[in-house]
């Protein structure tokens, strides 16, 4: 399964080991929104591309 985390800020290391366990045995890829220059266009198309999506606050 191909499961992408999107991430609102930059995750502490509860959040980091949440992802690194819910994405075990999957690929998995993360994409940030708390850093400069996001690139929504590539979002849109990440989002569709992945079977599931966790957003992290």
């Amino acid at each position: 399964m191909k499961i992408l985390h999107i991430l609102r800020s930059e995750p502490d290391e509860v959040v980091k080991n949440l992802i690194k366990a819910s994405s075990e045995g999957n690929e998995a890829q993360q994409f940030e929104l708390y850093k400069e220059d996001v690139d929504y266009d590539t979002l849109f198309e990440l989002v569709f591309e992945h079977d599931k999506v966790v957003c992290w606050w």
